[in-house]
């Protein structure tokens, strides 16, 4: 038998174990299923969002961005250490408000803010739309870590297809309890294994990290700097602007903010999680070891660099327990994405339609629709072939355009009506949805500054969707001033 199928076959059902047993001793109705019953510590809170936070796309993806592009990947570090800071300011009041609402989604709170049904229904549809490449993903990256560690025993697809069921099984049954308690084991895994990887592989195979870059600089001379063109220091920082701001829109995210007991609970994690963003640094360090040591993969290929180097390096046994490691890592935010895709269907797009149904009825639509998410993701999963990365820019581009309309309804006076917030988020994600259909971007058109020609399209679109809301907010508002002045 595979020594390392046994160690990925535990991993699998220690997650499905404490998916179910997350359960015992609660009343499963629509808080306590979504938002944990609003009573998670500082602890658990961190665990939820660090298991949403550093998921395959950590562990395959910077990996493999590191092995095929160099010093670009360094916007990873980068955007979630922004992010946290940000979010010590803006994530109490949220909390606060979703509270005092019971609000259960990102969805609910533009609800509430903009006292407006169709703006919820709007945030809910990009909400899905960017959580489908999020969640596929997760099962792309499920597959190559089952396949490559389990050294072909088991196909992509049937690990693919066995992570969805797992994943599907114990949502259904303990929602977000289930992902913050497999969410224990999946940190303290990551943590152990990737700091050793980072530590061990550079050492194993060129004696050292100055003698690791110095070979690589050597083999090919610029690629641990930014490149003068395409993914420039203009690209770099467009995107760590775009990814910071949209690092907290995502809605599962999001929703995992509601679960803290207090606003300090969230205040204490800005603190804390930005020393976890150091584990990033080790994740690099295998991709650049990997650059020499298996040399020839490109395209979507990439992202195999992490377990094609593993594979050479070790044992066996000791492959199955990276592999483990990484199908946690596929199956914990996998889980919050599902359950968060099937509540904003039930909540926000069958509520809305169906506004008499209550809590009960919605929360047996929403467990309902958990394995029919999981379906549609498993489909575009086996369908498409991007890379990790470009799955996760592709979800950014889509729910940074919430970030807008969020900010300005935190402020005492709220200047975006109901109206622009609306036509500002559509035309974000218009903007984002014609450059992906199209494939069209700024290099195809050579009379632009080379600095305009290398911007992330993403912060195009927020730039579009900000002149859009205010532009049509103040219409909105100039044209219900007459009226107000008559009615005086």
């Amino acid at each position: 038998m595979n020594g390392a199928l046994p160690f990925i076959a535990a991993a699998a059902l220690l997650a499905l174990a404490l998916g179910f047993l997350a359960r015992r001793g609660k009343d499963m109705n629509l808080e306590q299923w979504t938002v944990g019953g609003r009573g998670f510590g500082a602890v658990f809170v961190f665990l939820l969002l660090a298991g949403e936070i550093y998921t395959t796309f950590t562990f395959l993806g910077g990996s493999g961005y590191a092995y095929g592009k160099g010093a670009p990947a360094y916007y990873i570090l980068a955007y979630g250490t922004l992010a946290y800071v940000l979010s010590y300011f803006m994530l109490p009041p949220i909390w606060r408000y979703a509270k005092e609402n019971r609000l259960y989604s990102q969805s609910d709170f533009f609800v509430r803010k903009y006292d407006s049904p169709t703006l919820g229904v709007i945030v809910a549809l990009v909400d899905i739309v960017a959580l489908i490449p999020y969640l596929v993903l997760q099962f792309k990256g499920l597959g190559i870590i089952v396949e490559i560690a389990g050294y072909g025993a088991i196909s992509s697809t049937f690990a693919i297809w066995i992570g969805a069921v797992i994943v599907a099984a114990y949502v259904m049954v303990s929602g977000v309890h289930g992902s913050a308690w497999t969410s224990v084991a999946k940190d303290t895994m990551i943590l152990a294994i990737v700091v050793f990887l980072g530590i061990y592989l550079p050492y194993h195979y060129y004696g050292g990290l100055v003698s690791m870059f110095a070979a690589i600089e050597q083999a090919k001379p610029g690629f641990t700097a930014l490149p003068p063109h395409g993914e420039s220091l203009w690209w770099f920082s467009s995107t760590v602007l775009l990814t910071a701001l949209g690092f907290y829109m995502w809605p599962h995210s999001f929703g995992s903010i509601y679960t803290a007991r207090s606003a300090m609970v969230i205040r204490k994690n800005a603190i804390v999680l930005p020393l976890y963003q150091l584990i990033l640094l080790f994740v690099f360090l295998v991709g650049f070891a990997a650059t020499l040591q298996v040399p020839g993969l490109t395209g979507s290929n990439i992202d195999l660099a992490l377990f094609k180097l593993s594979v050479k390096t070790f044992d066996p046994w000791f492959v199955g327990v990276i592999g483990a490691t990484g199908v946690l890592t596929a199956l914990v935010p996998g889980s919050m994405i599902l359950m968060t895709a099937a509540t904003l269907i039930a909540n926000n797009l069958y509520r809305a339609v169906h506004p008499s149904a209550d809590d009960r009825q919605v929360l047996r639509l929403a467990k309902l629709l958990v394995p029919l998410v999981a379906l549609v993701a498993v489909f575009f999963t086996l369908k498409g072939g991007e890379t990790i990365v470009a799955l996760l820019l592709m979800g950014y581009s889509l729910v940074t355009q919430l970030f807008p309309s969020l900010v300005l309804s935190l402020g005492q006076r709220n200047i975006a009506t109901r109206e622009g917030a609306a036509a500002g988020i559509i035309a974000g994600v218009a903007t984002v949805a014609a450059v992906s259909l199209t494939g069209a971007n700024f290099h195809t058109l050579p009379w632009l500054p080379a600095q305009i020609q290398d911007l992330n399209i993403g912060i195009v679109a927020l730039a579009v969707n900000f002149v859009v809301l205010i532009a049509v907010s103040l219409a909105m508002r100039l044209t219900a001033m007459p009226s107000r002045v008559a009615a005086e």
